[in-house]
């Protein structure tokens, strides 16, 4: 599947997925189907509630034994000149330690083999969709807080690696808060607002093992005393989704309509 690599890190369009290995089996006929309406219904909606940029939710993982619904998201913009939507996002490359930023339609986003063909967004505030539109659609203003070192469970405030949900969550901070510089200083001003991670209860025998069998998960960047006891402080999709309303960036999220 074709994707669109915006850090100029390779020269030709890679695969790569959110927190899971790559392979080279196709989608079978039925999960394009199924990814394709759903995106059509995204479309639909989006077009529907007047925005322009909004933070879109996909399901590509099972983490219900974590309580949590949703495993990715990115941002997603209304291409003015195309007359369509695009997705901007983070996406580790094959399991690997690193990733990249790609730039996608709708169709490419969700034709991941995801967990579960369900959506959710929320649209931001008007001010902060005025901050971002221009930087979603720089390639080098979009890389501002990235970070190519990353790990599936990064720590939240921490800037050794970063995350997919890390990555727009800082750089949402940095379009709100237009003084910000640093990663350091975007975590420091979502403190201040009030962004509380999700804590993450994995025990030893379980950290060792991703630790072992992932390149892409490591926890040597979280606190000694929160780790030895077992929390890890992530920034996942469902805790983004609670705290921006609360924040007054965005409105309540919206669950896309199964298609």
């Amino acid at each position: 599947m074709k994707r669109r690599l915006v850090l100029a890190a390779l020269a030709a369009a890679t695969a790569a997925h959110a927190g899971r290995p790559c392979d080279d089996k196709p989608p079978t006929p039925r999960q394009v189907e199924q990814g394709l309406a759903l995106a059509e219904a995204t479309a639909r909606e989006l077009d529907a509630s007047g925005a322009q940029v909004a933070v879109l939710a996909r399901a590509g993982q099972d983490l219900s034994k974590y309580g949590l619904q949703w495993s990715h998201l990115g941002f997603v913009y209304k291409d003015a000149a195309a007359g369509a939507w695009r997705v901007m996002h983070k996406l580790n490359d094959c399991g690997s330690d690193h990733a990249g930023l790609y730039r996608q339609g709708l169709g490419e986003f969700f034709l991941d083999r995801p967990y579960r063909y369900d959506a959710a967004y929320v649209v931001l505030k008007p001010e902060l969709q005025q901050a971002l539109l221009p930087v979603l659609a720089d390639n080098a203003r979009v890389a501002r807080f990235h970070e190519r070192r990353y790990s599936m469970v990064a720590y939240a405030f921490g800037t050794t690696y970063q995350q997919s949900n890390q990555w727009v969550l800082e750089t949402l901070a940095g379009a709100a808060a237009p003084g910000i510089a640093s990663r350091r200083a975007a975590q420091d001003w979502l403190r201040s607002q009030g962004y509380q991670p999700t804590d993450l209860h994995l025990s030893a025998l379980t950290r060792l093992g991703g630790r072992l069998t992932r390149a892409n998960i490591a926890f040597d960047d979280h606190p000694s005393a929160r780790r030895f006891s077992d929390h890890i402080d992530t920034v996942t999709v469902d805790s983004m989704f609670a705290w921006l309303p609360r924040a007054q960036l965005s409105e309540p999220p919206q669950r896309v309509p199964q298609p």
